[in-house]
């Protein structure tokens, strides 16, 4: 959340953060501001003072006249203008600490209740019974959730056979609708990170229980590729012109899920490891709205040709993450289970990263200005992988490939 907002509007500012049920001390943040303009202002006086003086001091000592008395009071306004900035430093680092752990502002229209905003295909209806796809996977041998376990733990998932190859197929699937329709450039991006790149697109300091994290090396296994791709132009300075960038990548993703045990222990709906093909864009502060509704546009595109029925859900301002100012989550229907599992969230984060990561953008005529960015799955794997299995499966046990995905399947038109 900007300061200036927190300063200028502290009214507005308290409205938002009680829409995100945050606990935030906002009066220590505006306490701490004003003690900060009284210590630029000591300081400032402070510097002033030792210049005149030490003016005088070199006047004295040209006239030949004593400046011991005038060079002792050069020094008492040194000490004073050191003291001030030191008291500035660690005031100016609490107040950083206490701002960078506030979630975004919220968006106009975004309210502290959800709404379903639009839905679309027809349920699968089965005159068999269907089976859950932890029931299914493994019968037709997609899946090995025993072998995973043996491997890693609880929470993982084994793909083989025409599993792992559905899965590739998705992501080739999802990427190359990406590049090649909605013009994004492919990135290959490092499954770690650094704490800082984390910091700068809002998931520390409040994800760092739900992450793993290489202790030893200061590294993190990203939970989304979102980071990777906003933290690219760190420290940067973007044309006008070259707004909006968009970038794709597909990444495996970590989450420890901390908290979570008891959901959803069945399957793979809560997994440690999952794939998913994420999108970015850093674009125009005016037209970051237009991107937004772009982007969701995007996302529901690959689920109607998938045939897969979804909804769209705008989500409530507490529970939109901490960097997000307004999120559409996309859900897809799961027959067996007869849910629906998010598949996507698509947010607009105004300038909450660009403004943590440094990220400045230069007008046609040279005025500065703060980029906003975008981030949203397109889309989220195993749960598209689960919503495929349980409402395209058969009365033989079988299960239909859906025709955009068969060139990606050699061709293949049935698992089983």
């Amino acid at each position: 959340m900007d300061i200036r907002l927190i300063r200028d509007n502290p009214d507005e500012a308290r409205q938002m953060l009680a829409l995100r049920r945050s606990s935030a001390d906002l009066d220590r943040i505006l306490e701490l501001d004003e003690r900060r303009r009284e210590a630029v202002r000591r300081r400032d006086a402070a510097r002033t003072d030792l210049k005149r003086c030490s003016e005088q001091v070199a006047r004295a000592k040209r006239e030949g006249r004593d400046a011991t008395a005038l060079m002792e009071e050069a020094r008492r306004f040194s000490d004073a203008a050191r003291q001030a900035e030191a008291e500035l430093a660690a005031i100016e680092a609490e107040q950083e600490r206490l701002v960078r752990a506030l979630p975004n502002s919220v968006a106009a229209g975004v309210t502290d209740t959800e709404e379903i905003v639009a839905e679309w295909g027809e349920k699968p209806v089965f005159d068999f019974p269907v089976l859950a796809h932890w029931d299914l996977c493994p019968a037709l041998g997609v899946v090995d959730f025993e072998a995973a376990a043996r491997l890693a733990g609880s929470r993982f998932v084994l793909f083989r056979g025409a599993g792992a190859l559905l899965e590739r197929a998705l992501i080739n699937y999802f990427l190359d609708v990406a590049v090649r329709r909605h013009g994004y450039t492919e990135i290959s991006p490092p499954v770690l990170a650094n704490a800082a790149t984390l910091e700068g697109s809002g998931q520390l300091p409040h994800l760092e229980a739900d992450m793993y994290a290489l202790k030893d090396e200061g590294l993190y296994l990203i939970p989304t590729a979102e980071p990777a791709l906003v933290g690219y132009h760190r420290g940067e300075v973007l044309n006008e012109s070259d707004l909006p960038l968009k970038y794709v990548a597909w990444t495996c993703c970590f989450r420890r899920e901390a908290g979570s045990y008891g959901k959803d222990v069945r399957g793979m709906i809560r997994v440690h490891q999952f794939d998913k093909v994420e999108l970015v864009r850093l674009t125009l502060p005016e037209r970051s709205d237009e991107d937004l509704e772009q982007m969701r546009q995007e996302a529901e595109f690959l689920l109607r040709e998938l045939g897969l029925a979804y909804r769209v859900k705008r989500l409530a301002a507490w529970d939109m993450a901490f960097q997000s100012a307004k999120t559409y989550d996309l859900e897809v229907w799961a027959a067996a289970e007869e849910r629906w599992l998010e598949v996507s969230s698509i947010s607009n984060c105004l300038d909450y990263q660009t403004r943590r990561l440094k990220i400045r953008g230069r007008r046609r005529d040279g005025r500065s200005f703060i980029p906003h960015s975008l981030n949203g799955s397109a889309l989220a794997l195993p749960r598209v992988f689960i919503a495929i299995m349980e409402n395209y499966q058969q009365a033989d046990g079988s299960v239909r490939v859906p025709g955009v995905l068969k060139s990606y399947m050699h061709g293949l038109e049935r698992i089983g």
